[in-house]
């Protein structure tokens, strides 16, 4: 009974996933650990104890016993590389090689921290416009349920001339109240055919050149990928990845696809002899003028992870400051949406209301 619970909790384990502050707290530990002088065993078996997630634990107990027998710890952990990156992987890999794996564990640890707070941002303040969303949205369909056709069952009983408004109004309406399992399934259709649309390749890619053009979201998605960018290079670089490696594995962590392209070119035409200041210049849309010149001060004074780190923070910092203002952005909008949702559905009810006083 034992093996076959054993054996369950082994398969469910594949599916759960390992969250980015699990991860932040096994790097911090066993960089703390092995800076205390524990060897690098010593400090898997106490993690592996210590932690919590079923998953990470299987994967920390599992790299400790490889590691007793002679492996590499980046070689254990790139075997599971729907948790560990290749950044990830590839930096320990370095930190090994180079007998500092305290240094890159440090650094790495500082580099995760930064991408929590980014992504605890984002989700942080596009929470309220989502709920508010979310609750206009089921106003709308209860006032279409259960509002609207009681005023409108009058207009009908009168026979009157309906205005073009009001006659929308009341086939939407009628076509809620009908036809609620087909309207359902309409939406549901309209959703998954984005989602497949999105996830296509060629749709995906569309999905994120046409993103990058919105107003509000284009600018947040570009600071975002340029802060995640300048951090992951500056970190890669910083452990001694030649500057070609550090391309092509940045450009396998960038979320859009349009700088991932542009990244993965980068690397190409770097091994072909050209500066990272040449190739990124070409595409001004993406890499602003700020970034591209302290990109050229970096390699002219061959200070190019430093400067990466001050601009992974100037835009990090930046990207801070316009979601924290996000919810003063985004509310009159919404009022302003609001309003005129009310407004046409306002106007749509008056104005037979208006007629009919006149007949009378």
């Amino acid at each position: 009974m034992r093996d076959l619970i054993a054996k369950i909790n082994k398969f469910l384990n594949k599916f759960q996933r390992v969250p980015l502050t699990e991860k932040i707290f096994f790097i911090q530990n066993l960089q703390v650990m092995i800076k205390a002088g524990l060897s690098l065993s010593q400090a898997l078996n106490a993690l592996g104890r210590q932690t919590t997630n079923q998953k990470l634990k299987e994967i920390i107990i599992e790299a400790k016993t490889n590691v007793e027998k002679g492996q590499q710890l980046s070689q254990n952990l790139a075997n599971h590389h729907k948790v560990f990156s290749e950044v990830f992987t590839a930096m320990i890999a370095a930190g090994e090689a180079s007998g500092n794996l305290e240094g890159v564990l440090k650094q790495l640890a500082i580099q995760m921290k930064k991408d929590h707070e980014i992504i605890s941002k984002v989700k942080g303040a596009l929470t309220y416009p989502l709920v508010v969303l979310c609750a206009m949205v089921a106003m709308g369909l209860g006032m279409m349920i259960f509002v609207v056709p009681k005023i409108t069952s009058i207009f009908e009983e009168m026979n009157a001339q309906l205005p073009l408004p009001t006659r929308i109004l009341i086939g939407f309406s009628k076509f809620i109240t009908q036809h609620g399992i087909l309207s359902f399934l309409i939406v549901a259709v309209i959703i998954g055919g984005f989602i497949y649309f999105i996830r296509n390749p060629q749709g995906k890619m569309i999905w994120h050149k046409l993103i990058l053009k919105m107003p509000l979201a284009g600018p947040i998605i570009k600071k975002i990928n340029l802060a995640r960018i300048a951090r992951t290079l500056n970190s890669l670089i910083k452990t001694d990845i030649p500057i070609v490696e550090a391309f092509r594995i940045t450009s396998r962590v960038v979320g859009n696809l349009v700088y991932r392209e542009r990244i993965t070119e980068a690397s190409e035409k770097i091994k072909s002899g050209s500066t990272i200041t040449e190739v990124l210049s070409k595409y001004p849309e993406l890499f602003p003028p700020v970034a591209t010149q302290m990109i050229d001060a970096g390699e002219q004074s061959g200070s190019l992870d430093e400067l990466l780190e001050e601009l992974s923070d100037f835009y990090e910092s930046d990207v801070h400051d316009t979601m924290a203002n996000l919810s003063s952005i985004i509310e009159p909008i919404m009022i302003l949406v609001m309003g005129v949702a009310v407004g046409a559905m306002a106007i749509a009810i008056i104005m037979p209301m208006y007629s009919l006083s006149e007949q009378i």
